[in-house]
């Protein structure tokens, strides 16, 4: 009976495995896809790149995040709502651009990120606080996103006065305006249906491996969703343009904060009582001192070389390692 209870369970997680490659996979395209068509419809009714990049482009990246977060605090599953953005800022810092430094030193230009990184460790303490207050509420969230609203206003002006370097968005090809409508709609679609097997596999699995559904969204879902700035970060670094990437980085990990956690707390209230004690115990604090650490780094050395990225990936796995033992313990 054991065996064939054994049998059934290992089935079991091998189909939330499946369901959670295949969310990852349609999250990853549908948000491509929603992205290149949200561009080209936004330059066919004269939008400028500038905008385009500060609105379209930055939402439309971090997309693929909200709706799994926003879907997992619905479904009762703020752990996974929390664990995917802790896991993710800690998964750009340590796993990104430790990986991207191995093809390529990272230079900083401290003068342009110091404002950034500042605001980065400035969210992540918010977020801090607001954890161990215990219930993130819609008026939390509401403050995060316009915070950041004026954030991003603030950069746009300036970007519009070339004080800022913005990445050139590549103009999107479509035949007509009637296949980017097509593909912006199956785009969305795919985030939806994936968000919603993302979330499903995640639930069901760490119910079979024993573990809270915040370690699944601080590993495998995290790192899911952290694979299109890893590709991206390599590329460029490949192409030795790296100077963007830090930039791009940082503003990905205020942008979860902000953004993601604002979103899903002005949706429904985020009641940490119902997520993992190790969220408020131990993961927010590897996020904060993460995210300092590499401040720090920045300031003193400037850049990211090899034996620095060597160091980020042996961070990244030994936290990995220890949060699985620690809550199968």
């Amino acid at each position: 009976m054991s065996d064939l209870m054994s049998l059934t369970e290992l089935e079991a997680l091998i189909l939330a495995l499946g369901a959670l490659g295949l969310g990852m996979i349609m999250l990853i395209r549908g948000g491509n896809w929603t992205i290149d068509a949200a561009v080209y419809i936004a330059r066919k009714f004269g939008v400028s790149p500038l905008v385009v990049g500060f609105t379209v482009v930055a939402f439309g990246t971090s997309l693929p995040e909200l709706i799994v977060s926003i879907n997992a605090n619905l479904s009762g599953l703020p752990g996974i709502a929390i664990g995917n953005v802790l896991g993710s800022n800690v998964a750009n810092i340590l796993l990104v651009l430790g990986a991207t430094a191995l093809v390529a030193p990272i230079v900083a230009n401290i003068v342009e990120l110091r404002r950034d990184l500042i605001v980065m460790i400035l969210a992540t303490l918010f977020l801090a606080g607001a954890m161990l207050h215990g219930m993130i509420t819609p008026m939390i969230g509401f403050g995060m996103i316009a915070f950041l609203a004026m954030l991003t206003l603030w950069q746009y002006k300036q970007a519009l006065k070339g004080d800022m370097e913005v990445e050139e968005v590549e103009n999107p090809e479509f035949k007509n305006f009637g296949s980017s409508l097509f593909f912006l709609i199956t785009g969305l679609c795919c985030i939806a249906l994936g968000a919603e097997f993302l979330v499903r596999g995640a639930k069901v699995s760490a119910e079979i491996i024993g573990v809270p559904d915040a370690v699944i969204g601080l590993s495998v879902i995290a790192i899911g969703t952290s694979l299109p700035e890893l590709s991206t970060c390599i590329i460029a670094a490949m192409r030795k343009q790296t100077g963007i990437i830090l930039g791009n980085i940082i503003g990905s990990n205020v942008f979860n904060i902000l953004m993601i956690i604002g979103v899903a707390a002005m949706v429904k209230s985020i009641n940490m009582q119902d997520t993992a004690a190790s969220l408020v115990e131990l993961d927010i604090w590897v996020t904060l001192g993460v995210s300092v650490l590499f401040t720090l780094i920045l300031f003193v050395y400037g850049k990211i070389g090899k034996k620095l990225g060597v160091a980020f990936l042996a961070g990244y796995f030994a936290y990995m390692i220890a949060i699985f033992m620690l809550n199968m313990a």
